[in-house]
């Protein structure tokens, strides 16, 4: 079974689909962090996330094995992330990765920003997660409090408000709910409540 989990930042997807893997013995692959990976890689060579042959190298070299899952989830990574993620050619390289990733017959979770709509269309089951613009700032926030971190919320909640734009609005694979997922808003959800209704969407959308 493939469950593609799609999704803006600090929406709850990465935590639902690693509840969904855990509940049905599957693997993961965030996809958000191969691209987090790329943009800090390049960061990393004192060059632009918006240079594209920069991040083309950066991800031609990706290890998806080495990446560093810390520093991968700073502010100026997702920063970097966005920027390196609405280059066509960057996009083409991790597309690869993914596809491979999600081609084991043993089936998987894939989360992202177009895993129901670009790498996996004929996913067995499509979620698309979602939450307010505030509470998505305040998980992040936090989050980025609890590493040290010190920028403030309302900062933050812009730089989200554009990385949401910059996703939504780039020409290749931009963010959107596939006609065929479903919705799961967890405004008001624990991080229990939301791994539990996801269960029960997937329960009530895979194949029999």
């Amino acid at each position: 079974m493939i469950i593609a989990v799609d999704g803006p930042t600090a929406s709850g997807k990465g935590t639902i689909a690693a509840g969904l893997a855990k509940h049905y013995g599957l693997k993961r692959l965030d996809t958000g962090s191969l691209y987090r990976a790329v943009g800090l890689a390049v960061l990393d060579a004192g060059g632009d996330p918006a240079d594209e042959a920069a991040a083309v190298r950066a991800a031609e070299a990706l290890d998806l094995a080495a990446i560093d899952e810390y520093r991968i989830r700073s502010s100026e990574a997702g920063l970097a992330a966005s920027k390196v993620a609405a280059l066509p050619a960057v996009r083409a390289v991790l597309r690869r990765a993914q596809r491979a990733f999600a081609a084991d017959p043993a089936g998987a979770v894939l989360d992202g920003r177009d895993i129901g709509t670009v790498i996996c269309p004929d996913a067995d089951v499509k979620l698309f997660v979602t939450a307010d613009l505030a509470v998505r700032a305040r998980r992040r926030h936090a989050e980025l409090t609890r590493r040290g971190e010190t920028i403030s919320l309302a900062e933050l909640q812009a730089q989200i408000a554009e990385r949401d734009r910059r996703d939504m609005e780039r020409k290749d694979s931009p963010l959107f709910q596939a006609p065929d997922a479903r919705l799961l808003d967890t405004t008001e959800l624990s991080v229990d409540e939301a791994v539990a209704t996801a269960v029960a969407l997937v329960e009530a959308s895979r194949p029999r």
